[in-house]
């Protein structure tokens, strides 16, 4: 779950220019980003590339965005833009919140379990179809993670979303019945080695021709007697 105290981030504004200015500021160790919503006017700014990485590894989902060393405004990660290649974050999107009013939220989903369920013991192959799910929930009630238990699942067993209890104070948003979490598909055969099937084949093949020439030469003979 959520913990209730939101995780501090301080950051200061900038101006925003072109990706000239802004590879520099990356260059420098700093992120660009904005923060908007709330009804007040967004604000771009930068934040150091190590406080903002801390930042994101705290467990919470709310942050206090505190600007130019002003008042702490309560937000949420809306989206953070990584680098192709490197990974690494190269802008972020933060959303002012109200703490008593629900917002609507994606949340990852992990399963545990596995290790103990009987279908994956006996080599079934566990697939987890849905990786996040849209929850309703008050920014302090939202929670890191959705942990899904499948230790009680068998082969061919189909985890809805149904079977699921959302954490206090959230509401699910998916399709309960259509929203699939996770199934146990039966072990996949193992195929025999190729060559040997092949040498097989032209073992059957080859006593297949000489069956073959057999009965024509009974046949041949059985004409000659006739004759």
């Amino acid at each position: 779950m959520a913990k209730n105290e939101a995780t501090k981030l301080d950051v200061s504004t900038r101006t925003p220019g072109h990706s000239r200015g802004t590879r520099r500021l990356r260059r420098e160790g700093f992120v660009p980003g904005v923060v908007y919503g709330g009804g007040a006017e967004p604000i771009s700014f930068q934040v150091g590339e190590r406080d903002l990485r801390h930042a994101l590894a705290e467990t919470g989902a709310v942050f206090e965005v505190v600007v130019d060393g002003g008042s702490a405004e309560p937000a949420i990660l809306k989206d953070a833009q990584r680098h192709p290649v490197r990974g690494e974050i190269v802008h972020v999107d933060f959303l002012r919140v109200d703490l008593s009013k629900s917002i609507h939220a994606p949340v990852l989903v992990e399963l545990t379990g596995s290790e103990d369920s009987v279908g994956v013991r006996e080599g079934g192959i566990l697939q987890q179809l849905a990786s996040e799910l849209n929850v309703e929930a008050r920014p302090v009630d939202i929670p890191d993670v959705i942990t899904v238990d499948v230790s009680g699942m068998d082969v061919n067993d189909t985890l809805a979303l149904s079977a699921i209890e959302a954490p206090s104070g959230v509401t699910f948003l998916d399709d309960p019945e259509e929203t699939i979490i996770a199934t146990i598909t039966p072990p996949r055969l193992v195929v025999e080695d190729e060559d040997a099937i092949e040498g097989e084949t032209e073992v059957i093949g080859e006593g297949g021709d000489e069956a073959e020439a057999e009965a024509g030469d009974d046949a041949g003979s059985g004409d000659d007697a006739g004759e």
